[in-house]
């Protein structure tokens, strides 16, 4: 089925009062002499002008919008043709059709007031009237006539004004789609961007991560394999130098452990076999232990609060931060005497080591290839903790790391 476009349609239309006065002129004509109508030269010159006349404006006005001055002219005009022959109401019923686009719309009713006294006129049979009963009829038939024009009209004012109101929702429903659009196509890209620096956030994240669990560990573990060696090396006592021997090969079993710990970021050795307040007591007994025989330190490991699992990053962190402590201790504080609290409280798991050696200027800084502060400050604020360096020169050190007490199994 063809559809024909909206113009070829008002074209269309514009000929309907044309269409509609040649009905009625027909119908009028061939049914004059069975009406009683006009039939004589003298009663049909003035029809016939005032036809011509009509029919001259119709088509000076075919293809112009309707104004009130066409609109009047033509009602006067269909008036004149239906007060000489009642049908000529058949043309004045194009008043109803177009009323609704001339008048404004608190004006309707005076177009459609009109034509309905028009057609009233037609429909009763003329004037004038012959009797009370055909005026009354003439009077119910404007009423019936307007009443259905105007509800007619109404219905087209409102059948209108949902038109306009649907194009304007299309149209604003055009244009939320289309900033809809854009705002996903921004999305889209904002999503790549996130993606792609949570990418590189996570590859740096990890590069960290086993930077620390080599330096924490592996690194530490070799610097001790090479201090036994060398001192294995330089001792003149054969038992004493397997000791040291078997000590560095025992350290680098451990390095060992850790590196495939590290790659597939499992707990520490120490955790996976007991609890962090045992790993750290045996921490600091075995580092104790092992400190050279013309240097000896005494530590002491105490736990404070109620001993309860937490979550293994937590415990890990903890452990390898105490780990780093005692190193910094054995490396630079020449210490006699060094102190290792672990406290359990309700929501937070507090590290404290102190030691009675050399201590430091902490504002100093520190050199690029410096990673052991950097390194634990960086595991504590990565679990949402703080570490807190207290230092001076001859003075001692004292390292607190306060960490929130994630239970075991939270996220």
């Amino acid at each position: 089925m063809s559809v024909v476009p909206e113009g070829s349609w008002e074209r269309r239309l514009g000929y309907l009062p044309l269409g509609l006065l040649g009905v009625a002129a027909a119908v009028a004509l061939a049914t004059g002499p069975a009406r009683g109508g006009a039939t004589s030269w003298p009663d049909l010159v003035p029809l016939l002008v005032l036809l011509v006349l009509t029919t001259g404006w119709l088509l000076w006005w075919l293809h112009r919008a309707p104004t009130l001055l066409s609109y009047a002219v033509r009602g006067l005009l269909a008036l004149g043709l239906t007060l000489l022959d009642p049908l000529f109401c058949i043309f004045a019923w194009i008043g109803f059709a177009d009323a609704v686009e001339v008048f404004p719309r608190r004006g309707l009713w005076l177009g459609i007031g009109a034509t309905a006294v028009t057609m009233a006129l037609g429909q009763s049979g003329g004037a004038p009237w012959s009797s009370t009963q055909q005026t009354v009829f003439f009077v119910l038939l404007v009423l019936v006539n307007f009443g259905l024009a105007y509800l007619m009209g109404r219905y087209a004012v409102h059948a209108e004004r949902t038109s306009i109101e649907r194009k304007e929702a299309i149209v604003e429903l055009e244009r939320v789609n289309a900033s809809l659009e854009r705002a996903l196509a921004e999305n889209t890209e904002l999503q790549e961007t996130v993606v792609a620096q949570a990418r590189a956030a996570g590859v740096q994240d990890e590069r960290q991560r086993l930077a620390r669990e080599i330096h924490d560990t592996i690194a530490q573990a070799l610097a001790g394999v090479v201090a036994q060696l060398q001192a294995a090396r330089e001792d003149e006592d054969p038992a004493a130098g397997r000791r040291r021997v078997d000590r560095a090969a025992a350290l680098a079993r451990d390095a060992l452990v850790e590196a495939r710990r590290s790659m597939l970021d499992l707990v520490p050795a120490p955790l996976a076999e007991r609890p962090l307040a045992d790993a750290v007591a045996l921490l600091v007994e075995d580092w104790a232990a092992h400190r050279p025989a013309d240097a000896p330190v005494v530590a002491d490991a105490v736990v404070t609060g109620e001993v309860r699992p937490l979550h293994a990053e937590l415990e890990a962190t903890v452990l390898r931060i105490a780990q780093e402590a005692l190193s910094n201790v054995a490396q630079h504080a020449g210490a006699r005497r060094v102190a290792v609290t672990l406290s359990y409280f309700d929501d937070e798991i507090v590290l404290d080591v102190r030691d009675d050696g050399a201590g430091f200027d902490p504002g100093t800084p520190s050199g690029p290839t410096s990673f052991g502060l950097r390194g634990m400050r960086q595991r504590a604020e990565r679990l949402a903790g703080f570490l807190d360096v207290e230092a001076e020169p001859g003075g001692g050190t004292a390292v607190s790391v306060r960490l929130p007490a994630l239970e075991r199994g939270a996220a």
